[in-house]
């Protein structure tokens, strides 16, 4: 019997506890002994290792976060930690890692599976969606959501006392979670790193739809964008002349039940992480894309910034 672990690196996000149950199950299925490495990579350099079950997943699908936690690890950046890491999982008979994170994460694993023959295969996991090669990446649905409801949210009590809001998203560089909750929402403003802007374009049409009878203005704006959320708001207040407020939305926006997609993505993703390493697909990143799901190596993933839809960046 082989035996594979599944780690979580990086920041948690919803569709991590689907994807670890189905993970255990999975791989039972398909004759493995299944371990859990907890804390990321700090795990596998402490021998944080532990062999599981059923019963180790039993209730987990509908939880937020990660049962077996997450970790950015400097020290695996280290070759002697590394050399310690792989020590631990030869101990226990480990030879096949399935990864859930970002390409920083890809990185450290593709160094590792260089030096040691470590086969992996990677899950894109980030709300960001910023990694590059996949049009999804775990855990984003579940973010998009809770930015919607807090959305719909903010336009009662908006609309109550006619003011501007100035949501502010998270994302990193990416703009993804900012536009398609702006084309989702209704909202009046968009503000994302991949698309310049200039708050002078937009004074005339909003000073003339308060005049029209508008009585609010719900603005998106990304984190990654080089001017702060204060200073929006108050280009709304000093400018075009109404009472405005910000919200960030911040780390809410990683928590929460996973929606039935991230659930259903997450099944998806680790069957596709399994089978690729049971054929020989020893260093891979399972990637979504337009034509279904595809493995990509890791220089595929890393070496450019991911790109917006054009489609989608041009109706803001």
């Amino acid at each position: 019997m082989k035996n594979i672990a599944i780690i979580c690196s990086g920041g948690d996000v919803s569709g991590m506890n689907p994807a670890l149950k189905h993970f255990v199950e999975y791989s039972i299925e398909k004759g493995l002994k299944p371990f859990f490495v907890y804390h990321g990579y700090e795990g596998l350099i402490d021998n944080n290792i532990k062999e599981v079950t059923y019963k180790d997943v039993s209730g987990i699908i509908n939880r937020g976060g990660t049962i077996i936690g997450s970790a950015r690890s400097m020290r695996f950046k280290e070759a002697k930690y590394r050399q310690i890491a792989k020590d631990n999982l030869d101990a226990l008979g480990i030879d096949m890692l399935v990864v859930l994170g970002g390409d920083g994460s890809f990185r450290g694993l593709d160094i590792f599976y260089q030096e040691h023959g470590i086969k992996f295969c990677g899950i894109p996991a980030t709300i960001d969606n910023d990694i590059n090669g996949t049009e999804y990446a775990l855990g984003v649905d579940t973010a998009l959501n809770i930015i919607k409801t807090s959305i719909d949210a903010i336009r009662d009590t908006a609309s109550s006392f006619r003011r501007a809001f100035v949501v502010e998203t998270m994302g990193r560089d990416c703009g993804y979670l900012a536009l398609v909750s702006h084309l989702t929402s209704g909202s009046e403003l968009c503000l994302i790193p991949e698309k310049k802007y200039d708050l002078k374009d937009y004074e005339d049409r909003f000073k003339q739809e308060i005049k029209d009878g508008r009585g609010y203005f719900i603005a998106i704006v990304s984190e990654g964008i080089k001017q702060k959320s204060s200073e929006i708001a108050e280009w709304f207040e000093k400018t075009i002349g109404i009472e405005s407020r910000v919200t960030v939305l911040g780390h809410i926006q990683r928590g929460g039940n996973p929606t039935i997609y991230d659930r259903l993505m997450a099944y998806k993703f680790v069957a596709k992480a399994i089978d690729g390493l049971l054929n020989s697909i020893d260093s891979s990143v399972v990637c979504y894309t337009k034509k279904g799901f595809e493995y990509k190596s890791i220089s595929e993933v890393t070496s450019q910034v991911k790109q917006l839809d054009e489609e989608l960046l041009v109706l803001i």
